[in-house]
């Protein structure tokens, strides 16, 4: 078994074959396979493609066999690398779900699943005719396929995408920007550091550089490197982003285009953007999805805390109601989408996951993500509204 795991998690420290997970499969399929990739963590996408893609070629056989475990976006991780897979035209499939599960599925592998049904064709249009959305930073280097071309962008859709560098983020930034904002007291936050009033005032500032680039570039939204932010101011992005999102402008994370363009057109449908989230753990028709920012209008309460992968920064746990939701993703070349309906079961709030955490009931749409995901990030839409997107799509 090889394994990929991403600095930013405490698993770098940890020898991978000795995880009670691992054990428990091997305790029941004897030694995992030298050809299983273990994708321990997130942020290992970019890893895979230079450890196993090289020259634009495989260096390992196929099909790609992608191992989980159901905590610290492992599975996110493999889905958008077995997009990216898909994408060069070459097979894969993802090892998820119980010990013994997984433990059949390495004894007997076969064709695998397939959720190409679950995936429709669509003709959008120029549906996004005079929105202009920023790019803040590149993509992050592991969204290795969601990769978006702005001139097809430009002509499919009728969006323009305006390329901002970090460097004009940090030095509105810098300029130490701010805007009234009320915001509620500091709690203790359940997981990570104590965050301070300073914490606080950094990412309020980074909401205030970010709309100061909406106001000079006049964008309609934006998506933010946000990971950067780690290192060059301490903080992060997560805030900033739930409080534009909430103010009527369409704001992702982790530099994600395609999933930035999805929540735009979620919002010219039903005036909410909904909520960019990773698919963390499959079980039976259970999806759980988690991320570190909301948009803080479609909670009905919310809690300060701390960034997943970091531990620092200010975070946010919203809870968002019950019922029924859209799960919806347009793919990077805006032909192809994924559009499915659920309920919202309950809520979650698990110490080794992204902060607000939601699970969706959704019979029937597992195979979609275990084999043929469009990419890592999702969007929940309030609402059934799957026909209504279909018809706005083509």
């Amino acid at each position: 078994m090889r394994n990929l795991t991403s600095f930013l998690h405490s698993e770098v420290a940890q020898d991978a074959a000795q995880e009670p997970f691992i054990r428990a499969i091997e305790a029941i399929s004897g030694p995992i396979p030298d050809d299983i990739i273990y994708v321990r963590t997130g942020g290992t996408e970019g890893l895979f493609r230079e450890q196993f893609f090289s020259g634009g070629k495989l260096s390992i056989p196929e099909p790609v066999r992608l191992l989980t475990s159901g905590k610290s976006n492992s599975l996110a991780a493999s889905m958008e690398i077995l997009s990216f897979l898909r994408r060069h035209g070459l097979k894969g499939e993802i090892l998820h779900g119980s010990p013994e599960y997984i433990a059949e599925r390495i004894k007997h592998p076969g064709e695998g699943i397939s959720g190409d049904t679950l995936v429709c064709g669509v003709h959008p249009g120029r549906i996004l005719d005079g929105v202009r959305l920023g790019v803040v930073g590149k993509p992050s280097d592991w969204l290795i396929s969601s990769d978006v071309d702005a001139a097809m962008a430009k002509e499919t859709l009728g969006l323009e995408l305006v390329e901002i560098p970090m460097s004009e983020f940090l030095t509105a930034w810098a300029l130490d920007p701010k805007l009234e904002v009320m915001m509620p007291p500091l709690n203790t936050p359940r997981y990570g550091k104590p965050i301070s009033e300073n914490d606080l005032a950094v990412s309020l500032k980074v909401y205030a550089a970010l709309r100061g680039l909406i106001r000079d570039h006049y964008l309609n939204g934006l998506t933010l490197r946000c990971f950067d932010l780690l290192t060059s101011i301490h903080n992060t992005g997560c805030m900033g982003l739930a409080l534009l999102n909430s103010e009527g402008f369409t704001a992702t994370c982790e530099g994600d285009v395609p999933a930035m363009i999805s929540m735009a057109i979620a919002r010219k449908l039903c005036g909410c953007p909904g909520f960019q989230a990773n698919l963390s753990q499959i079980k039976g028709d259970d999806l759980l999805f988690a991320h570190c920012t909301v948009p803080l209008g479609m909670t009905r309460s919310w809690v300060y805390d701390t960034h997943f992968e970091s531990a620092i920064g200010v975070a946010v746990h919203g809870e968002i109601p019950e019922g029924p939701v859209t799960v919806f993703k347009l793919s990077p070349d805006f032909d192809k989408a994924f559009i499915f309906e659920g309920e919202i079961a309950s809520n979650d709030y698990q110490d080794n996951l992204c902060r607000t955490q939601i699970h969706v009931h959704a019979p029937g749409a597992a195979p979609y993500f275990l084999a043929s995901s469009i990419g890592n990030h999702h969007i929940i839409i309030p609402g059934h509204v799957a026909r209504d997107l279909k018809a706005l799509l083509g």
